[in-house]
């Protein structure tokens, strides 16, 4: 596989000394018009990178805020088709690293090769498949790489060191550690024992490991960011974008708290 824009980001901030930001945005929430302006603001607000959730009815491993969101998508008229054309549109003022954060039924109800072939064609850099259990994701992985697409892998706090092992392996962009069991959404601290994941993932792979599910504030991000080499924020800065007036002041408003966090990380 070619180095993708993700694969590029991560060695550059390897190269700083500098932890990642990654930032969780519902595609297509409010709008998908809105959707191009809100990545932007993100890239200017110093996001590395942005992970865009693929609007589902049924989002398994999300918490309300996130489900919301999706729904949000879906009754604004958000289709695979029309999200494609979302990340065109990016990619003629944008080289940011982007990923979907998507479920399988979309993708296989329209054809997986076709779905991977789409992203990679409109400018996804990889996916991050959340109920694709890995011991069924030998073709899919071949269609990811066919298509030069990273494969994000997750780990969560049950995963056996044994499982660990094996999914490491296959991983590639980055790993995505779950910081706690359950689903998305903001907690008021960062979970006991993420650390110690984030080091048992370490110790098995040379991939760059990424914190997320739970973390909300600038505070949090800093201290997930002294454990991995970048944070995941998603659930507070959906809320942030939804709960701001649907305006330019609005959306500056919202990107501050973005900014915030972005700087909470950079500074370790």
């Amino acid at each position: 596989m070619k180095k993708t824009r993700v694969d590029r980001k991560f060695a550059e901030l390897k190269k700083q000394g500098k932890k990642g930001f990654i930032a969780y945005l519902g595609a297509g929430d409010p709008c998908l018009e809105d959707t191009v302006d809100i990545v932007l603001r993100m890239e200017d607000a110093g996001v590395d990178l942005i992970e865009l959730g693929l609007p589902f009815s049924d989002p398994l491993a999300d918490g309300h805020v996130n489900q919301a969101a999706a729904a949000r998508a879906l009754a604004a008229g958000s289709t695979f088709d029309g999200v494609m054309e979302c990340i065109a549109k990016i990619r003629e003022r944008s080289e940011i690293p982007m990923i979907f954060y998507a479920y399988m039924n979309p993708l296989l109800a329209r054809g997986f090769d076709e779905s991977m072939m789409a992203a990679a064609q409109a400018g996804i850099d990889g996916f991050l498949l959340l109920d694709l259990p890995f011991e069924e994701a030998g073709p899919y992985r071949q269609a990811l790489k066919q298509n030069n697409l990273n494969a994000i892998q997750l780990i969560t706090p049950t995963t056996p060191d044994d499982r660990i092992d094996k999914i490491v392996k296959r991983a590639s962009g980055f790993v995505y550690c779950v910081s706690r069991e359950g689903v998305t959404g903001v907690q008021d601290k960062l979970a006991d024992g993420a650390g110690a994941l984030v080091e048992r993932i370490q110790a098995k792979t040379k991939c760059p490991v990424a914190l997320g599910f739970g973390i909300g504030t600038p505070e949090q991000a800093r201290d997930a960011a002294r454990l991995s080499d970048a944070v995941v924020v998603g659930s507070a800065i959906v809320n942030q974008f939804h709960n701001s007036p649907h305006t330019p002041e609005g959306r500056a408003v919202a990107t501050e708290l973005v900014k915030r966090m972005v700087n909470a990380v950079k500074e370790i």
